[in-house]
């Protein structure tokens, strides 16, 4: 089994991400389960706005939809800005608008057996906005978003510190992030041994 964790950080490498830093711990659930995990941060690629797959010359998004569509799990990882995913998150959910018009060869959505979690980090609130705002997006494009396949943490209200630099609320994320993987998982393994069938006319 694959995960495929795409970081949305507006930071580009090398500088450091702290929802990737959270997402780590995600990640290290994952490979106890035996999951192989592929990372990709999104700001170092060349991704412009679009709703296909592929928009010719200089376009990385192909080798992305050809990563998402190896994995059975994937993870989105986004810091929150003014209450809301990173604009990389969401240009992310625009390119992967094109799958919803893709079938596999079972002719079932390309996205369908496939489960999808979120990380969260900011040092103010929002972070269930964004949750809810991604994990209802991935749903409509056809993954399934088991319960509690989440993670996320923030300082509170006001500005303040940065997840690396607190211990502050850290085992709670940790614990819940572990979980997630867990969700993910088992949910990934069920639909492995028993896939949605495509509909029958």
């Amino acid at each position: 089994m694959k995960a495929l964790f795409l970081s949305c950080t507006l930071k580009s490498s090398p500088a450091p991400s702290n929802t990737e830093a959270l997402a780590a711990v995600v990640v290290s659930a994952l490979q106890e389960h035996g999951v192989a995990v592929d990372q990709l941060r999104l700001a170092d690629l060349n991704v412009p706005p679009g709703v296909v797959t592929d928009l010719g010359d200089g376009d990385d998004w192909p080798s992305v939809h050809d990563r998402l569509l190896d994995a059975q799990i994937l993870v989105v990882v986004t810091p929150t800005w003014l209450g809301r995913p990173s604009s990389v998150a969401q240009r992310m959910l625009e390119r992967m608008d094109a799958m919803l018009s893709e079938t596999s060869p079972a002719g079932t959505p390309v996205a369908y057996n496939r489960v999808a979690g979120v990380v969260v980090t900011g040092n103010e609130d929002g972070a269930h906005h964004v949750i809810s705002e991604i994990s209802g997006a991935l749903g409509d494009i056809g993954y399934t978003v088991p319960g509690q396949s989440w993670t996320y943490w923030n300082q509170g209200p006001g500005p303040g510190p940065d997840y690396p630099d607190t211990e502050h609320g850290h085992e709670w994320s940790h614990s819940t992030g572990r979980l997630m993987a867990h969700n993910l998982h088992a949910v990934a393994s069920a639909l492995a041994a028993h896939p949605v069938p495509p509909q029958q006319d």
